[in-house]
């Protein structure tokens, strides 16, 4: 069976997870494949973009870099990128056979999705100089966490996930940091518990605990400038050029101008933007780097906070335009319409048109960016 034929056969949410699962198919595995030195993300936002500024950089600096990153906006081979650009279906058929061989049908079909895939990823890796893995939704469980590795960086941790993770900023914290091992590098927080969690934690374990400097390197500014990059992202360039300091890898600053953020406050057009921010935390750094109003085109997931996200983005909204998407996790239309009433914020359906006159946001999730670049047509 091919693999993304096997891969539509695994559901993609599990009420209950068997976490001893992974990390026996891990002990399988790990005799027949070599570890690069590794870079585990965890967090709440800007895991995506830290950990691609970190593969990317060290790429261009010589070296040979896998990153996985999920889920995917268009198509799965963006979870897996191998020295500047998405794996291939061929090297990715390849992996999940040899993969399939060592595991097994039984230990395979049992796997999760994002079991299966991390793994996948392991064995697309395994002659790179290094491997870095962004976490899906923990840290301490998470299916990235089985393999040792050399630095933990933990970006910025907010509410979200609570039915998994924990109702407290201190809950969903201890479950993400207690991933880390000998050496961690955290983030510039906007919850001070987080930095008082860490910080024990660390200690209980015996971790070198950095917390990354808030001054921005000036070169990053002013190329963010160019780049049109928000204030959160010239501090996840910021924590990502500490982190290759940790590692001992060179890098040029310059180096980003090549680097594509696609989804991650991205200039589809002169006029449109996508990011696939889903709660909160991801609307703060949003609305702080809009310089206009925006139609905002939305949508959500119903496990986050979307009234607490519109009311955040309100001041820079100049009106909504809701978006259907297609999940099963995805909000009824009736309460994102509830949600907008609450806000005071004047909304209508999406139907496929772009004024030239105005400026668009699309947020909301990867489900919402996915489905808005399924109808409008617009080539990366």
């Amino acid at each position: 069976m091919d693999f993304l034929t096997f891969l539509e056969q695994k559901p993609l949410y599990y009420k209950e997870i068997d976490h001893e699962r992974v990390h026996t198919a891990y002990r399988m595995l790990k005799p027949h494949i070599k570890r690069p030195k590794t870079v585990h993300i965890v967090g709440t936002n800007g895991k995506g973009s830290t950990g691609r500024m970190i593969a990317h950089l060290a790429w261009k600096s010589g070296q040979s870099v896998g990153h996985f990153s999920s889920p995917h906006i268009l198509k799965f081979n963006e979870r897996i990128w191998l020295n500047g650009e998405d794996a291939s279906d061929e090297v990715l058929e390849e992996a999940h056979r040899r993969l399939f061989g060592i595991l097994g049908k039984e230990m395979s079909d049992a796997l999760s999705y994002f079991e299966y895939t991390t793994l996948l990823a392991f064995v697309v890796f395994e002659k790179c100089d290094l491997m870095v893995l962004e976490a899906g939704l923990g840290g301490e469980f998470d299916a990235t966490n089985v393999c040792d590795k050399e630095l933990s960086v933990i970006t910025p941790i907010g509410i979200d996930h609570q039915a998994f993770l924990g109702d407290t900023i201190e809950e969903i914290a201890a479950t993400k940091i207690r991933s880390i091992q000998k050496k961690a590098l955290l983030a510039p927080q906007p919850y001070v518990e987080v930095v008082r969690v860490a910080q024990e934690i660390a200690e209980d374990i015996g971790a070198v605990l950095r917390q990354a400097q808030e001054a921005r390197d000036k070169k990053v500014a002013k190329l963010a400038e160019t780049k049109g990059w928000g204030d959160y992202l010239i501090d996840n360039a910021s924590v990502a050029l500490q982190a290759l300091d940790i590692l001992h890898i060179d890098y040029d600053v310059n180096d980003l101008k090549s680097l594509k953020l696609f989804g991650r406050f991205y200039a589809l057009t002169e006029n449109i933007r996508i990011d696939v921010g889903h709660n909160p935390l991801a609307a703060q750094a949003i609305e702080k780097a809009l310089n206009e109003k925006v139609v905002l085109i939305y949508n959500s997931l119903d496990d986050k906070d979307y009234e607490g996200v519109l009311r955040t983005l309100k001041p820079k909204v100049k009106r909504v335009e809701i978006i259907p998407i297609h999940s099963q996790r995805a909000t009824t239309l009736s309460e994102i319409e509830q949600a907008l009433k609450k806000v005071d914020l004047e909304y209508s359906y999406f139907e496929n048109k772009i004024d030239e006159d105005e400026n668009y946001l699309v947020f909301g999730s990867f489900y919402v960016v996915e489905e808005f670049l399924k109808r409008f047509d617009v080539p990366k």
